[in-house]
C-alpha cells in the first residue's frame, strides 16, 4: 500500500509540475508567435499635421499600398498641434508593437532644441523604419531684386547689410533654418520674416513685400516658370530632377551647402526588430514602385527608401546639426 502511495505522489507531483510549466512555455513562445503572425489587426499611421500637407499626402500614398501588401487595413490618423509635438508624443507613448507608427518630418529633429519643453526624445523614444522622401528648397527672389545668381545675391547682401529679408513658413521651420544657415555660411546680414504657413509667405514674396524665400518646389517652381519669381538655386547637394536647369547653392557660391526637407516612418522604441524589418521590407518595396514614385515626384519630392539603420543615423545627424545652429542663433519658439 505504501509503494502505491509513493508512486501516486511521484506521478501527481510530476503532473502538477508539468501543468505549472505550461504557462511559462506559452509565455516563452509568445514573442515568436506574435512576430510570425504580424500583422493580425489594423495599423495606424499617425500624421502630426492637419490633412492636406506634404506629410499627409505621403502617408496617404503609401498607406493603401501598405495595406494591400500586409493584408490589413492601414488608417491615417491626423493629430496636429503643438508644432507636431502632440502627434509625436502620442506615437512615443503607444504600444511598441508595430501597430502604431508615424510619419515624421524635419521638425522631429528640430523641435527638441527649438522648444524648452518637449516630452519625448527624438532618438531614444523612436525606432526608424525607413526614410520616405526628400526634397530641396528653391532659393527664389522677386524679379525686382537686381541679382541673377547666388554669388550676386551674396554680394548684394553685403553691400546692403540688414536690408535684405527672407520669408519663411514660421519660426523653426526648415526653410527658416535654411535661410539662417545661408546667411551664416555666406557671412551676410539678413532679416527673417516668419509667416503662419508657406502660402502667406509666398504671396508676400510674389507681391514684393519680402524680396526672398526658400520655398518648396511645388510652391515655387510654377511661379518661377511663370516669371513671377526668379529661381536662383536649389538647396540640396545635387540638382533636383524636376528642376534640372536650376543650379545648386553649393555650385553657385557656397560650396558644401546642403539643406533638404524629409519625411520618415518611425515606430515607438521597443518595437520588435522582426516587425520593423517586415515594415521596412514592404515600405521600401512600395517606395521603389514606379507608380508610387511617379506620384511622389509629382509632389516635388524624391522617394528615399532606406534601411532602418540608415534612417536612424540620418535623423541623429539632423538632431545634432540643427540643434547646433538653433543654439548658436538663439532661436526659440517659446
Amino acid at each position: 500500500m505504501k509503494r502505491t502511495s509513493d508512486a501516486c505522489v511521484k506521478t501527481c507531483t510530476g503532473l502538477r509540475l508539468g501543468l505549472s510549466l505550461l504557462p511559462l512555455a506559452g509565455m516563452a513562445s509568445a514573442p515568436v508567435h506574435a512576430a510570425e503572425t504580424f500583422p493580425s489587426r489594423p495599423i495606424r499611421i499617425i500624421v502630426p499635421f492637419a490633412p492636406g500637407g506634404g506629410t499627409d499626402a505621403t502617408a496617404r500614398i503609401v498607406g493603401p499600398a501598405l495595406s494591400e501588401r500586409l493584408g490589413q487595413p492601414v488608417m491615417i490618423d491626423n493629430r496636429p498641434g503643438a508644432g507636431t509635438m502632440l502627434g509625436t508624443e502620442l506615437t512615443a507613448r503607444s504600444a511598441p508593437d508595430g501597430y502604431t507608427i508615424m510619419t515624421a518630418s524635419a521638425s522631429h529633429a528640430i523641435n527638441p532644441t527649438l522648444y524648452s519643453r518637449v516630452n519625448y526624445d527624438p532618438l531614444r523614444d523612436f525606432r526608424a523604419i525607413t526614410m520616405a522622401i526628400s526634397f530641396p528648397f528653391v532659393l527664389a527672389v522677386h524679379p525686382a531684386v537686381p541679382v541673377q545668381s547666388v554669388k550676386e545675391l551674396i554680394a548684394y547682401s553685403r553691400a546692403n547689410p540688414g536690408r535684405v529679408s527672407y520669408a519663411s513658413s514660421g519660426v523653426g521651420s526648415t526653410n527658416h533654418l535654411a535661410g539662417e544657415l545661408f546667411k551664416r555660411t555666406a557671412g551676410v546680414e539678413m532679416l527673417h520674416v516668419p509667416y503662419k504657413g508657406g502660402g502667406p509667405a509666398m504671396v508676400d514674396v510674389m507681391s514684393g513685400n519680402v524680396p526672398m524665400i526658400f520655398g518648396t518646389v511645388v510652391q515655387t517652381m510654377p511661379q518661377v516658370r511663370a516669371g513671377k519669381l526668379r529661381g536662383l538655386a536649389v538647396s540640396s547637394a545635387r540638382r533636383a530632377a524636376f528642376a534640372a536647369d536650376v543650379p545648386t547653392i553649393a555650385e553657385d557660391g557656397l560650396p558644401g551647402f546642403n539643406v533638404t526637407g524629409w519625411y520618415a516612418f518611425l515606430a515607438p522604441a521597443g518595437a520588435p526588430a522582426s516587425v520593423v524589418a517586415r515594415l521596412n521590407q514592404d515600405m521600401t518595396a512600395i517606395l521603389r514602385t514606379p507608380a508610387i514614385q511617379e506620384r511622389l515626384i509629382s509632389l516635388g519630392t524624391e522617394p528615399w527608401p532606406s534601411s532602418p539603420e540608415q534612417a536612424q543615423a540620418f535623423i541623429a545627424a539632423e538632431v545634432l546639426r540643427w540643434g547646433k545652429l538653433i543654439r548658436a542663433a538663439k532661436i526659440t519658439a517659446d
